[in-house]
């Protein structure tokens, strides 16, 4: 009887050891992503799961003949003799002389958008419509390859702090936010939403773990068709309790923020070079009240007339102020207005005009919320009931209170928007993998 070892011999190798073998003849596998044919030659570019390999077709190299099942997106086997070369800058390059092809899976059909070329040269819509084939391209895929690095410094750092990752249900009995803009669903009956947050659940955590963090889906029904909106996505989130100051939750951003950039100009260096991404430096990032920024504000741009939030073009403004300032491309604003924040929001003992809440904008965009927690439970339904909520619909929210929370506080960050403004994009569908807005549920 044959056993399962869970070991997987592997015939080929990645490109990081072609270094390594030199006049060997070894094998790869990957998808054929462009051949250029020359008169007597032919380079094959084989795309593999994070490189481009070059390999050179010749009769002289072997007996081998290219045929006509050699076509571009065919899943191959590749076997040839590793070489040395150097490139017009003097670098060293390695390629492989083929030997022989095997022919793993052919496409039948032509892709609607040429993606062997640097990048794709299409309308978004387009991209989007077509993101099976158009995440074949090496800049696209890059993304999402970075995006994956912020995730894993999220996560990793987190850990380190004594953080317990868990899962919360995205199907919920009520809105975390308390407001309107959320999924119904027909659960057997029963009304039900998708989650806007796992904020109701990550505090109820608190007693239990002290640190959770979550990366996952969430969804908002917001009727809004803008380059920075989505209807669904990933969030990273985190609460700690036995919090000392609201200060506290900025300070562990921060140093997630710093192992995110430095991750990446280690480990992702590959997509780094070739999306040119310029990832910021991180000492500290500065902090700015509410109040104190839209002075600024005023004093700065015409026609504000919302005195209680900002428009994009405030947080264009601040962001632009904050690097002239203090070369940060990072600024905490603080202490919100009451009237504007989650009723979980604690108020400032000092003035409970504003909260002890923040949200952290990067390059003149928010991409954090985050505060200090009610954690009272006489407070916490005196503050609801001032709100026009009926606090018994949030009696299992509640226990948390009832049964005794200590202080905490946490965040929600936005991987798309962080994705976004680090690369560079003016659209945050360029940084989602498979859109979710109010015209796109496919593919």
């Amino acid at each position: 009887m044959e056993q399962i070892s869970g070991v997987i011999n592997e015939s080929c190798i990645p490109y990081s050891e072609f270094k390594n073998n030199v006049g060997k003849v070894v094998s790869i596998k990957g998808a054929i992503h462009n051949i250029r044919d020359m008169s007597d030659f032919a380079f094959i570019i084989v795309r593999t799961a994070r490189e481009l390999i070059q390999c050179v077709y010749s009769p002289e190299f072997s007996e081998y003949r290219k045929d006509e099942n050699v076509v571009e997106q065919a899943a191959a086997k590749l076997t040839g003799l590793v070489v040395k070369s150097e490139t017009r800058d003097g670098s060293e390059r390695y390629e492989l002389q083929i030997h022989n092809i095997e022919i793993l899976s052919k496409p039948v059909a032509i892709p609607p958008v040429v993606i062997s070329k640097k990048q794709i040269n299409c309308d978004l819509s387009v991209n989007l419509d077509n993101r099976p084939v158009t995440l074949r391209n090496p800049k696209e895929r890059a993304i999402f390859k970075i995006q994956e690095g912020i995730q894993r410094g999220f996560r990793e750092y987190l850990t380190t702090q004594g953080f317990t990752e868990v899962h919360t249900p995205k199907i919920n009995f009520a809105g975390a936010e308390g407001g309107t803009n959320v999924f119904n669903l027909d659960y057997f009956g029963k009304k039900v939403y998708l989650a806007q947050s796992p904020q109701l659940y990550k505090q109820a955590l608190v007693p239990v773990y002290e640190r959770v963090f979550e990366i996952a889906p969430v969804f908002r029904a917001e009727h809004h068709d803008t380059s920075r909106h989505l209807n669904e996505y990933i969030s990273m989130d985190f609460e700690m309790g036995y919090i000392e100051s609201f200060t506290d939750i900025m300070n562990m951003e921060t140093g997630v923020l710093k192992y995110i950039m430095n991750l990446l100009k280690t480990e992702y260096a590959p997509e780094i070079d070739l999306l040119k991404v310029v990832v910021p430096e991180i000492d500290t990032i500065p902090c700015i009240r509410f109040k104190d920024a839209k002075e600024l504000c005023v004093k700065k741009l015409k026609n504000i007339t919302d005195m209680k939030d900002f428009e994009p073009e405030e947080e264009a403004f601040l962001g632009k102020w904050a690097k002239q300032q203090y070369n940060s491309d990072f600024l905490f604003v603080t202490h919100y207005l009451s009237k504007k924040r989650p009723f979980y929001t604690m108020d400032d003992p000092e003035d409970p005009e504003v909260t002890l809440s923040f949200d952290l904008l990067f390059r003149g965009i928010e991409i954090t919320s985050g505060g200090q927690r009610v954690h009272d439970y006489d407070m916490q339904v005196e503050k609801m009931k001032k709100l026009g909520m009926n606090p018994e619909e949030f009696e299992t929210y509640l226990m948390l209170h009832k049964y005794g929370a200590p202080p905490h506080g946490g965040l929600g960050l936005g991987l798309e928007r962080l994705t976004m403004h680090l690369l560079g994009f003016k659209n945050v569908r360029n940084a989602a993998m498979f859109p979710r807005d109010i015209n796109r549920v496919s593919p």
